[in-house]
């Protein structure tokens, strides 16, 4: 009797998640079918995937060459808007994250706030509403592939103010820093589609907090693994 033919399936292409946090981008990327390893400096108790604890730019340098795709989000405080308030020294790594992924010769993805712009490469900006999703959240992506944003519709749902509850007249939500309740937390992970940083009873409300402010939602590297997987199959092909 003629033995049946094994399946090949294809490899998943594997997905290095720098400055990973609680680990938006690698939730998207594993949706989209990738295997997904995340780095950061702290501890992410709450990332979903193989974590490593060490310095991102290093690990990059030392292994990036390993993975298929390289996504990195550099520290963003330094740009933002209430750092002109507050005056705190935070590091720029958008240029050093930059050079040790192209040392790798990989593709890659580097991510950052709007305002941070100005350091990318050619950006395109991601936004909820092109998802569906209830939050206006401007995010930055340069690649040193093609990559295109969907349509952005116009910003005309009514937004509350930050660390407020949304209503039926105000359904989208401002997500920024602050002293929030775990209700705000809780909700912000829902409207981002994160539900393993929702902050349980007795939770660290601290650590929910930045979980929640440095978010990416998965919906914008599930656009992105979707296009580098159609570029891939398209060069195989």
């Amino acid at each position: 009797m003629t033995q049946p033919t094994p399946i090949r399936r294809p490899r998943a292409l594997r997905v290095l998640d720098t400055f990973c946090c609680s680990g938006g981008m690698a939730m998207g990327f594993h949706l989209a079918g990738y295997n997904v390893t995340g780095v950061d400096i702290n501890p992410q108790p709450h990332y979903p995937f193989t974590f490593i604890q060490g310095d991102a730019v290093e690990y990059i340098r030392a292994h990036g060459h390993e993975y298929d795709l390289i996504h990195g989000s550099p520290p963003c405080q330094d740009y933002s808007n209430l750092n002109a308030y507050n005056q705190k020294a935070y590091p720029r790594l958008i240029a050093p994250t930059r050079a040790a992924m192209i040392a790798t010769g990989k593709p890659y993805v580097m991510e950052n706030v709007e305002i941070a712009g100005a350091e990318l490469i050619a950006p395109i900006t991601l936004c909820g509403p092109m998802f569906g999703l209830n939050v206006y959240r401007h995010r930055v992506f340069e690649t040193n592939w093609p990559l295109t944003a969907p349509a952005h519709p116009k910003h005309v749902a009514r937004c509350t103010r930050n660390g407020y509850l949304p209503t039926p007249q105000k359904p989208f939500m401002s997500i920024h820093g602050g002293r929030h309740s775990r209700a705000w937390q809780n909700a912000a992970a829902d409207a981002m589609e994160m539900p393993w940083i929702k902050v349980p009873a007795g939770g660290d409300i601290p650590l929910g907090i930045r979980e929640v402010c440095e978010a990416i939602p998965p919906a914008y590297s599930r656009w992105i693994g979707d296009q580098f997987l159609t570029l891939e199959r398209t060069a195989a092909a």
